[in-house]
């Protein structure tokens, strides 16, 4: 049987690389965003690739519009084996400015919406022994370094985000593995090429990253990787 991956998130970049990389290991690949015109780009790309691919519109900030997503995947492509999450918010960059509004919108993409997600698919990721993989970002880690990272770059709800959603990986990672269910993530911690964040001097190929993904996949042991 063909396996499923939800990627949650998808635009250029490594949500794209994920999208390929697993198409490549012969996985059907069911792509999610808000916007319409870049799945149907996306799915054009990858199926000129070889990689049978659908999309399917949602906004991944709202638990309700989740929660018919996952069973419309299921009955379109199959049991999902695998939930990839890149999709994140970058409100809130200014802690001292922002509204609760902000702050709420930063919770509910990295942890509510991946929360919705999750559940909805645990049925068929505990029957097929799959996984959940998350990106994640270097600015959650507790550092002081980091810390004004964040706040020079105004990315503050960011980082808050990322660290609740690593902790997240680890309390899923262990709640889930007697049942045979891999949660782990890969955190980024430079400038990833062609993506939002990228002004023109990124180092960090996507295919890197989406190969680290594939291995955490395969090897099934380490919570995270650190690239």
């Amino acid at each position: 049987m063909t396996k499923t991956i939800i990627v949650g998130g998808y635009g250029p970049g490594i949500s794209n690389a994920v999208a390929e990389r697993f198409g490549k290991e012969g996985f059907t690949v069911a792509i999610v965003a808000r916007n319409a015109d870049r799945l149907a780009a996306g799915v054009k790309s990858l199926q000129a690739k070889g990689v049978r691919a659908e999309a399917f519109v949602a906004d991944l900030s709202q638990p309700d519009q989740i929660r018919s997503l996952i069973p419309n995947v299921r009955a379109k492509l199959g049991p999902i084996s695998v939930l990839q999450w890149t999709a994140y918010s970058n409100l809130a960059g200014d802690l001292t400015t922002a509204t609760t509004a902000e702050i709420r919108g930063c919770f509910d993409v990295a942890i509510a919406g991946l929360h919705a997600a999750i559940q909805e698919s645990l049925p068929d990721l505990r029957a097929q022994k799959g996984a959940i993989l998350v990106t994640n970002g270097g600015l959650g880690f507790f550092d002081p370094q980091v810390d004004k990272g964040g706040v020079l770059g105004n990315v503050m709800g960011l980082s808050m985000a990322n660290s609740a959603k690593h902790k997240l990986v680890r309390l899923l990672a262990e709640k889930l593995r007697p049942d045979g269910v891999y949660v782990g993530e890969v955190v980024v911690t430079d400038i990833v090429k062609g993506t939002a964040f990228d002004p023109g001097n990124g180092k960090l190929e996507a295919s890197t990253i989406a190969g680290k993904f594939w291995d955490l996949y395969q090897a099934r042991k380490d919570t995270h990787a650190v690239i």
